[in-house]
């Protein structure tokens, strides 16, 4: 099958395909002589595979590391098992940092009063003041779903 009917068929965009290829995440499919690219039954299956492990906020390493313990099927399963709680401590330490990130913005909004000017905005001030409680950037591991910093893999 052609990228766009693999991308029809996995709900996966055609440029995600293309990056999954190009970070070996999924093998390079058999091109024709006009260059097109050819999918087999593997890419799918594969490509389904990796789309269930980004569901469960997977990262790519993450993933590419499952797949490499997948080719090994007679292997011991207890490195997935490691694999996975691992990425279950990420959660919950993630999970640890969204509450404190909740209370961190509940406490900005109730600075905010109605009916006040934005020169007098608690909000604004309180993001301003030198002592803001909230987390810093540096201190945050990160807030974009799905991607683990050098630290998780030391296992901090």
């Amino acid at each position: 099958m052609k990228i766009g009917e693999l991308a029809k068929q996995t709900d996966v965009a055609v440029e995600t395909i293309r990056y999954y290829e190009k970070i070996g995440l999924l093998p390079p499919p058999i091109r024709s002589a006009n260059g097109y690219r050819h999918y087999k039954a593997a890419h799918k299956d594969r490509l389904i595979f990796i789309r269930r492990c980004r569901s469960l906020d997977m990262a790519q390493d993450e993933i590419r590391e499952l797949i490499r313990l997948a080719d090994q099927p007679d292997a011991d399963c207890s490195d997935v098992d490691a694999l996975l709680e691992h990425h279950l401590q990420h959660v919950r330490t993630r999970l640890r940092e969204l509450a404190s990130l909740e209370q961190t913005l509940t406490s900005l909004q109730q600075a905010c009063n109605q009916g006040r000017t934005i020169q007098e905005c608690g909000i604004l001030g309180s993001l301003t003041a030198d002592e803001f409680a909230g987390p810093l950037p540096d201190e945050a591991h990160n807030h974009v779903p799905g991607t683990h910093g050098a630290q998780d893999k030391k296992g901090d």
